[in-house]
C-alpha cells in the first residue's frame, strides 16, 4: 500500500529570504504559474502582513492559481491572520500558516513571553484562524530545539483548536536525520490527538542535511507533508530542496512507498526560472538540477551508459525536464512562432502589447545571435531591465573602449525617471568603467557584494552572458540580474535592476520558519 506526499513549495516566501532575492509581483506570479504547471500540492505565495506589496503579491497569486492551495504566512496575531485572510480571498484553496517560537531560548531572547503566554497565543492565533479559513497550518517557530513536554503541550492545543496540518520546523538546521525523525515519531505517538492532523517537515540547510532531515521526518517520523524550495533557495544555506525530495521518493518507491503527484518534467523549468528570476545560480554538481547531474568524463563511466544507461544512471534527465530541443527561431521568424513557444515554455503574458514588446526583444537578440535556445528566451522575459515600463532606471545605451596597455572607458545613458543621464568613466576594465559611470550620476552610496557571470546556455561563445549584482545600502541587500550577449551591457543592466530595487520602497518585516 502506498499513501501520498504532500509538497509544500515555499520558494515565494522561505525562499525569497535569501539576501537579495526578493521578487517583484510579476516575477512571483510567473513562478508560480510554474509551480502550478510543476503541480505543487500547497504554494506559500508570501507573507501577506509584512508590507503592502507582499499582500499584493499573495492576493494576485490567490487570484490565477486554481489547482494548487495558496497559502499566507501569519504570525500568531489576529492582524497578521486577518491580513493574510483578506490577501486569500480570491483563492480556489486557501491555507493560513501562522507559527510562534516555542524553544526556550526564543521565548526568552526574542519574544520576551512565557510558556503559558507563548501556549495562549498559540491557541487564540489559530481559533482565529480557523474561523476565517478552513485549511490552517501552525508551526511552533525553532521546534526542534523545543522541550519536547512543552511542545506537545503546544501542538496538542493548536490541534484542538482546529489546526489541520502540523508543522515542525528545524529552524536554524541543527538537526540529525536519526534523531529528527525520532523527534517527530515521539511528538505524534505523545499527543492523543495527533491523528487529527497532517504532520509536515520544514528543515533550513545549516549542516548540509536538509534534505537528509525532511526525509528521516517522513519514514521514521511519518510525517506526509514536506516544505521545501525550488533549488534548495533559502536565508543562509537555504532550505530543503524540492527537487532532491521529490526524485529520492520516486526513484526508491520500493523504500519510502509514497506517491508524489509532482510533475517531474517540470522540474528542470521551474529551476532555470528560479535561478535567472533570483540570480542564485545553480552551482554545475547540483543534485538532479545542476549543468553536470547527467554527464559522464569518465571513459568507463560513458562506456557503461552507451551500453546500458542503468549502469550508471538512476533517473532519466528527460524525466525531470532534461531537453536537447532547441528553439527554432530566427530573424524571419513570425510572431506567432514565437507566441507559441511563450506557451510551451510556460510563459504567460498579460497583454498583446507585453507580446509585442517582447517580439521585439526577441528579433533584436536574433539579429545578434544565431541560435536562440530556450534558456534564452526565459532570460529575455526575465530581463529586470525590460519587463517593467515603471522601472525607475533604465539603460538606453553604452559604448566602451578597452585596449591592451591603455585604460578602459565607459561612456553610458541611462534614464532616472524622466530624467536622460550621460556619464562617462575610466576603470580598472570596461565593467568596473560602466557601473563608476552610472553610479557618478546616481550617486547611490550602495556597497557591491556580489558580482557574477553565468553563461545562459553552454557550447558557444555566442552565449547571452547573465549577470548578478548583489548591493547593500541601509540595511538592505537586494538582487539585480540582467541578459544580454555582450557582458558589459549585461552587466550595467544588471547594475540598474539592483538600482531599481534599492529605489522601490516596501520594507518588509522579516519571518523565519
Amino acid at each position: 500500500m502506498t499513501d501520498r506526499l504532500i509538497i509544500f513549495d515555499t520558494t515565494l516566501r522561505d525562499g525569497e529570504q535569501s539576501p537579495g532575492a526578493s521578487m517583484t509581483r510579476d516575477e512571483k506570479l510567473r513562478i508560480a504559474r510554474q509551480l502550478e504547471r510543476l503541480r505543487v500540492d500547497v504554494i506559500e505565495a508570501g507573507f501577506a502582513a509584512s508590507s503592502n506589496g507582499d499582500f499584493e503579491c499573495v492576493k494576485a497569486i490567490a487570484a490565477h492559481i486554481r489547482d494548487s492551495t495558496v497559502c499566507s504566512l501569519a504570525r500568531a496575531n489576529d492582524r497578521d491572520i486577518a491580513r493574510a485572510a483578506e490577501a486569500l480571498q480570491p483563492a480556489a484553496r486557501a491555507r493560513i500558516h501562522t507559527f510562534i517560537a516555542t524553544s526556550d531560548l526564543h521565548m526568552e531572547k526574542k519574544l520576551r513571553m512565557t510558556r503559558e503566554q507563548v501556549l495562549e497565543q498559540a491557541r487564540l492565533s489559530v481559533r482565529f484562524a480557523r474561523k476565517l479559513c478552513d485549511d490552517v497550518e501552525f508551526s511552533p517557530e525553532d521546534g526542534y530545539r523545543s522541550d519536547p513536554d512543552f511542545l506537545c503541550r503546544v501542538l496538542e492545543a493548536a490541534i484542538a483548536e482546529g489546526a489541520t496540518t502540523l508543522n515542525i520546523p528545524d529552524t536554524v538546521g541543527y538537526a540529525i536525520p536519526e534523531l529528527y525523525g525520532n523527534f517527530i515519531r515521539d511528538l505524534r505517538e505523545r499527543i492523543p490527538n495527533s491523528d487529527k492532523a497532517v504532520w509536515s517537515v520544514h528543515c533550513h540547510n545549516d549542516l548540509g542535511l536538509a534534505v537528509a532531515n525532511s526525509l528521516a521526518g517522513v519514514k521514521i517520523g511519518g510525517a506526509r507533508q514536506v516544505e521545501c524550495t525550488i533549488n534548495g533557495l533559502g536565508e543562509r544555506a537555504g532550505n530543503c530542496s524540492l527537487e532532491e525530495v521529490v526524485m529520492a521518493v520516486r526513484t526508491r518507491r520500493d523504500y519510502f512507498g509514497l506517491e508524489v503527484g509532482i510533475e517531474t518534467a517540470q522540474i528542470v523549468p521551474a529551476s532555470r526560472m528560479v535561478a535567472q528570476t533570483t540570480g542564485f545560480v545553480v552551482q554545475p554538481n547540483k543534485a538532479v538540477v545542476g549543468a553536470n547531474a547527467f554527464a559522464h568524463a569518465s571513459g568507463i563511466h560513458q562506456d557503461g551508459v552507451l551500453k546500458a544507461r542503468d549502469t550508471y544512471e538512476i533517473m532519466r534527465a528527460e524525466d525531470v525536464g532534461w531537453s536537447t530541443n532547441r528553439i527554432v527561431l530566427g530573424k524571419l521568424s513570425g510572431r506567432n512562432a514565437f507566441k507559441q513557444r511563450l506557451q510551451e515554455l510556460g510563459i504567460e503574458t498579460d497583454s498583446e502589447a507585453e507580446i509585442n514588446a517582447a517580439f521585439a526583444r526577441f528579433k533584436d537578440l536574433a539579429d545578434r545571435k544565431s541560435e536562440i535556445f530556450d534558456e534564452d528566451i526565459i532570460a529575455l522575459m526575465g530581463d529586470e531591465s525590460v519587463t517593467s515600463e515603471h522601472e525607475h532606471y533604465r539603460l538606453l545605451a553604452l559604448a566602451q573602449r578597452s585596449e591592451t596597455g591603455e585604460r578602459p572607458h565607459a561612456t553610458v545613458a541611462f534614464a532616472a525617471g524622466a530624467v536622460e543621464h550621460h556619464a562617462e568613466s575610466d576603470g580598472n576594465g570596461p565593467v568596473d568603467a560602466s557601473l563608476k559611470a552610472i553610479e557618478s550620476k546616481v550617486n547611490s552610496g550602495a556597497e557591491l557584494l556580489l558580482y557574477s557571470v553565468n553563461a545562459i546556455t553552454s557550447g558557444s561563445t555566442e552565449s547571452q552572458g547573465e549577470v548578478t549584482v548583489r548591493l547593500q545600502h541601509g540595511g538592505r541587500v537586494v538582487n539585480g540580474v540582467g541578459a544580454d550577449p555582450d557582458i558589459v551591457v549585461a552587466s550595467a543592466k544588471a547594475y540598474l535592476a539592483a538600482l531599481n530595487k534599492l529605489h522601490s520602497s516596501g520594507e518588509r518585516v522579516a519571518a523565519q520558519g
